[in-house]
C-alpha cells in the first residue's frame, strides 16, 4: 500500500493572536481554501473548520504514536464546541510550534498539556459562533444557546447550524480564552465516553498513513549503514561494488559527526528500489575505523558494578537519620543485589523519513514523536534556517520514547540533499535494534533493617548507573525522593556510574519501568522477612499521613492507598492461599507520570521447565477525576502491562565488543498474542487534574510477576529478563 503525498503550499493565514493562560490561539480565516477545505469550509481558528454541511474537521496537534491522543485531543475541542461526534472528521496537523506550541508525545503529558487549552479552544470557537448569529439575529449573545451543532435563541427556539454561521465568524472578534465558561463534567456528551480510535478502520484495512507508506513523485529509496560501535567512522568501502548493482544511482560515505544522537558517520546508498538500495549495502564491504569504546561489554559493565558496589559510593542522592545505626540495632536485616540490562525499543514500524530538498529548502515526512527539536537538528546539521524545513507528522508505528530522537530524521535529509532527489530512508529490523537509545541498565545493591514488629527501620541502595561522574547517561538516573523514600525514618540512597558509549534515552516509563522492579522487589523481600502479607505490609509502610512532601516531589499517600485497597479487592487477594501448587498472586505499586498504580499478577510456573505463565494482571489506577476515553485507556493500560511482561519474561540487550548483540525478534521477542493475559483494569476516581496514562501502568506489573513467582515457587527473581532455568526445580 503507498500514500502519494505531494507538497502543498501552506494557505495564506491572517493571524490574529489571542494569548491567555498560556495558550496561543491563531484565530485567523483563510486568504484560500485548500484542496482539502472543500465545499467552502472556514477556519474559525488554527484547530476548527467548519463546511457548510455541518461537517466539522479539528486537527490533531500532537504525534499520534498509538496512545490514541488523534482522537482525545481533538475530543477535548468538540466536546466545547458542542458538536455532534459524528460530525467530527480529523486532520493530523504539521509541524508548526507558532501555531500549536509543543507538539510531542512523550511523559504521558498529552492530557495534562492539553486538556484546559484544547477545552477553550473549542469554547471559543463556539462563542464566535453564538456571537455570530446574535449579530444576525439582532439579540444578546446570552440570549442563545447552543447544541449539536446549532445555535439556538432559546425564546423563539429559532436555529443555525454552524454550517451557515461559520462564514459570518470572518467579522467576529475571538473572545480571550481566560474569559469562556467551559462545560460542567456533568454534562459532557463526549468526554468520558468509549470512542474507538478515529484511524482505526483504516489501520485494520492496511491503509497508508504511517512513515513507511509515503510516497512522493520522482521518490528514490534509500538505506544508510553505520558501525557496530556507535560511533565509530569509515575506514574503507567499495562505493564502485555497490554502484554497480542495477537499480543503484548513488552511494557515498558520510563523514558525520561524534554526538550519538546526530548525524553519526556511516555510508548511504540510494536506489531506485529499497530492495536495490539493500543491495548495494550489501555489497559494501566496508571497514570501520577503530574506537575508544570497542572494548566495552555487559559482562566488563557486571565486573565494574560489583568493584564499585566493593569501594566507597562515588556520591549520594539524599540522607535521612542514620542508616548505619539503624542497620545495626535492627532485629532482622535483609541484603539483595539487583540488575536490569539495556532494553531496545522495538517498535514495529522500523525508522524511517522521507525526505526532498530543493531550491533550498526541505520538505520532510517523518514518524516522530518529538518533530521540533528533529527540525532544529535538522537546520543545524545541514546548515539551513529552520523556517526553510517543513515537517509533516505521520502516523507511527509505536514509538515508546525512541522516536523522541531524530537521528533518522536528520540521515534523510543529508541524504536527500546529496542524492538530488525526494528520498524515503528505511532502516532494517537490524538497524533499528542495533542503533537504539537504550533503556540504560543498571545496579542495586541493597541493605535494609526491620524491627521486632516487622517495620521497616532502615533502608539502603547503592545505585551503580552508567555516566561521567554526576553526568549521566540520558534516563540513567534515579531521584531522591523514590519510595520508600520519606516513609522509612533512616533512609540512604548512594550513586556511583560506569563510563558508556552506549546511547541511552527514554523507554516508556523511563526509570520506573527499572526502579519500581527492585524497589517493589525488595519491599517484598521485607515483608517475607517480617512475616507479613506483602500488600498489608505496603498498607503499613504507606502510613496514615494523606501527604507527604510538597510540591513535585510531593507523594500522596492516601491516593496511593486507594489504588492498593482497589486491587485488592477486584483481584480476590485474600483468597490467595486457595491457589494450586506452582501458582502465586504477586503484588507491587508505583507513583510515575503524576499516576498512581497499584496491579496484582497471577501467575504459575511449570516444574519441569521453568516456563512462567501468566494468568490474570489486575490494574488499580488513579489518574484524576477525568477519564477522556475509556476506551483508549483501557487500551493503554493493558497495552503498558503486556510490554512490561515483555521486558520482565524476554528482553535484554547484550553489549559485546561495544556493540549490541540482538538484532531482530528472533533474539529480541515480544510476547505473543497466545501468551497474553487477560487484563483487568479499574480507574478510581479522585478530585485531582486529569494526567496521562501511556506510561505509569507499566512499572508495577514487572515486579507484581517477579513476585507472584516467589509465591509460586520461594524463589526470587534479582535479575531480568526472568531466566526459566532458575525455576526448574
Amino acid at each position: 500500500m503507498t500514500l502519494e503525498i505531494i507538497g502543498a503550499s501552506r494557505r495564506d493565514l491572517l493571524k490574529a493572536s489571542v494569548v491567555g493562560g498560556g495558550l496561543v490561539l491563531s484565530f485567523s480565516i483563510a486568504a484560500k481554501a485548500e484542496a482539502a477545505e472543500t465545499a467552502g469550509a472556514q477556519a474559525l481558528n488554527a484547530y476548527v473548520r467548519i463546511a457548510p454541511n455541518g461537517i466539522v474537521t479539528i486537527m490533531a496537534k500532537n504525534p499520534e504514536i498509538g496512545q490514541g491522543v488523534k482522537t482525545s485531543l481533538p475530543m477535548m475541542i468538540a466536546e466545547e464546541l458542542d458538536v455532534a461526534w459524528e460530525n467530527v472528521r480529523i486532520e493530523q496537523a504539521d509541524c508548526d510550534p507558532k501555531l500549536y506550541t509543543r507538539q510531542f508525545a512523550g511523559g504521558s503529558l498529552a492530557t495534562p498539556m492539553n486538556f484546559d487549552d484544547l477545552r477553550k479552544v473549542g469554547a471559543v470557537a463556539r462563542a464566535m459562533l453564538v456571537n455570530a448569529a446574535a449579530t444576525a439575529w439582532n439579540c444578546p449573545s446570552g440570549e442563545c444557546k447552543t447544541n449539536a451543532g446549532q445555535v439556538i435563541h432559546v425564546s423563539t427556539g429559532r436555529k443555525a447550524s454552524y454550517g451557515s454561521l461559520a462564514g459570518q465568524c470572518a467579522g467576529v472578534a475571538a473572545p480571550d480564552p481566560k474569559t469562556v465558561t467551559l462545560k460542567n463534567p456533568k454534562d459532557y456528551k463526549i468526554i468520558g465516553k468509549s470512542t474507538p480510535q478515529y484511524d482505526v478502520a483504516k489501520i485494520v484495512t492496511g491503509a497508508p498513513m504511517f512513515g513507511i507508506d509515503v510516497r512522493v513523485p520522482g521518490m528514490l529509496y534509500a538505506t544508510y549503514e553505520k558501525a557496530p560501535v556507535f560511533g565509530a567512522k569509515v575506514a574503507s568501502a567499495d562505493l564502485d561494488a555497490a554502484r554497480a548493482v542495477k537499480g543503484v544511482r548513488k552511494a557515498f560515505i558520510v563523514e558525520g559527526g561524534t554526538k550519538l544522537d546526530g548525524l553519526l558517520p556511516g555510508v548511504a546508498v540510494v536506489g531506485d528500489s529499497w530492495w536495490a538500495a539493500r543491495k548495494g549495502r550489501n555489497a559494501l564491504n566496508i571497514k570501520w575505523a577503530d574506537h575508544p569504546t570497542s572494548t566495552q561489554s555487559s559482562a566488563g559493565f557486571d565486573k565494574a558494578a560489583a568493584a564499585l558496589n566493593a569501594g566507597a559510593p562515588q556520591m549520594n542522592l539524599r540522607k535521612d537519620g542514620d542508616v548505619e545505626a539503624a542497620l545495626k540495632g535492627a532485629a532482622k536485616t535483609v541484603e539483595a543485589a539487583y540488575a536490569y540490562p539495556f532494553l531496545a525499543h522495538a517498535p514495529l514500524e522500523p525508522q524511517n523519513t522521507t525526505a526532498h530538498f530543493k531550491d533550498g529548502k526541505l520538505e520532510i515526512w517523518a514518524p516522530s514523536q518529538n518533530p521540533e527539536p528533529g527540525r532544529q537538528l535538522v537546520a543545524s546539521t545541514l546548515g539551513i534556517k529552520p523556517e526553510d524545513i517543513t515537517v509533516h507528522m505521520t502516523r507511527c508505528g509505536g514509538g515508546f520514547g525512541r522516536r523522541l530522537s531524530n537521528d533518522y530524521m536528520v540521515e534523510a535529509a543529508w541524504i536527500a540533499r546529496e542524492a538530488g532527489a525526494p528520498v524515503k530512508l528505511l532502516w532494517t529490523r537490524e538497524d533499528d535494534m542495533r542503533h537504539d537509545f537504550y533503556r540504560p541498565a543498571g545496579y542495586h545493591y541493597f541493605k535494609g533493617g526491620l524491627d521486632a514488629a516487622g517495620n521497616v527501620t532502615a533502608w539502603q541502595d547503592h545505585f551503580v548507573t552508567f555516566g561521567d561522574g554526576p553526568k549521566l547517561a540520558s534516563s540513567a538516573g534515579m531521584g531522591g525522593t523514590e519510595f520508600p523514600s520519606r516513609f522509612v525514618p533512616n533512609f540512604k540512597v548512594d550513586q556511583s556510574t560506569i563510563p558508556t558509549g552506549v546511547p541511552t534515552g527514554p523507554l516508556r516509563a523511563p526509570g520506573s519501568n527499572a526502579i519500581a522492579f527492585v524497589n517493589q522487589s525488595f519491599i517484598d523481600e521485607l515483608a517475607h522477612a517480617a512475616g507479613a502479607d506483602p500488600l498489608a505490609f505496603r498498607k503499613t509502610l504507606l502510613g496514615d499521613k494523606p501527604m507527604v512532601g510538597d510540591g513535585p516531589s510531593g507523594y500522596n499517600a492516601a491516593r496511593m492507598q486507594g489504588v492498593l485497597a482497589a486491587v485488592e479487592k477486584m483481584s480476590g487477594w485474600a483468597n490467595r492461599g486457595k491457589l494450586p501448587k506452582g501458582s502465586g498472586m504477586g503484588v507491587a505499586f508505583h507513583y510515575s507520570h503524576a499516576g498512581y498504580f497499584a496491579e496484582v499478577v497471577q501467575a504459575s510456573v511449570a516444574p519441569a521447565t521453568g516456563k512462567v505463565k501468566v494468568e490474570k494482571i489486575w490494574v488499580a489506577a488513579d489518574v484524576g477525576r477525568q477519564i477522556i476515553n475509556p476506551a483508549g485507556a483501557l487500551n493503554q493500560v493493558q497495552g503498558a502491562a503486556i510490554e512490561g511482561l515483555s521486558h520482565a519474561m524476554f528482553q535484554k540487550i547484550t553489549i559485546e565488543n561495544g556493540a549490541a548483540k540482538e538484532s531482530n525478534f528472533g533474539n529480541y521477542p515480544l510476547l505473543r498474542m497466545a501468551d497474553s493475559p487477560p487484563v483487568e483494569v479499574k480507574f478510581v476516581i479522585t478530585d485531582y487534574p486529569p494526567t496521562g496514562l501511556g506510561e505509569p501502568a507499566l512499572p508495577p506489573v514487572i515486579p507484581a510477576l517477579c513476585n507472584a513467582i516467589f509465591a509460586a515457587t520461594g524463589k526470587r527473581i534479582r535479575s531480568l529478563p526472568i531466566d526459566p532455568k532458575q525455576l526448574k526445580t
